[in-house]
């Protein structure tokens, strides 16, 4: 179940399909069942994959599963620290997201829907507003103990961020 929720967890993601959360689902759905594999756990797979993301500071976890839990630190993981900076602003290229405005706002995103129709104001704004709060979202003992260094490393670079851009250093 780890190992298929963690190839399957991003399928379809709906950040790349005009913010449908449901193709993913459908999408792991349809793979496991020409592969063969049994409706229970097709079942847990596709909870994973239905509840991995995060979908906005105010939305709750509805991962219940140990496997799923798992998968979904080792995802938070990696949005976070030298690897979810890079990616961060990889995507925010993508999206013709500035990286940084210092006239834009920080969202906080109440539903997942409101999450999924509007993105941050700069890349740097979606740091606070998902990759700072992940390290207080982790699952278990093991994805805690590791967030912590990964979130020191993305608190530094903001402070250095904002000393060159203040033209302090």
């Amino acid at each position: 179940i780890v190992e298929l929720g963690a190839f399957l967890h991003d399928i379809a993601d709906f950040k790349f399909y005009n913010g449908d959360d449901k193709i993913g689902p459908k999408t792991a759905e349809k793979i496991l069942k020409f592969a063969g594999a049994d409706k229970g756990t097709i079942g847990k797979v596709k909870h994973i994959v239905e509840n991995i993301s995060f979908k906005g500071t105010r939305v709750v976890n509805k991962i219940k599963t140990l496997e799923g839990k798992i998968v979904q630190d080792a995802d938070r993981l990696d949005a976070i620290g030298a690897i979810g900076i890079a990616r961060a602003f990889a995507y925010g290229g993508w999206k013709m997201r500035p990286i940084y405005d210092p006239n834009g706002k920080v969202k906080i995103h109440k539903t997942s829907n409101e999450y999924i129709k509007r993105f941050a104001d700069s890349t740097i704004h979606h740091f606070y507003e998902k990759l700072l709060l992940i390290k207080n979202r982790m699952n278990t003992k093991t994805g805690k103990k590791l967030a912590i260094e990964r979130h020191r490393f993305i608190e530094n670079y903001l402070k250095q961020f904002f000393n060159e851009w203040n033209g302090k250093k």
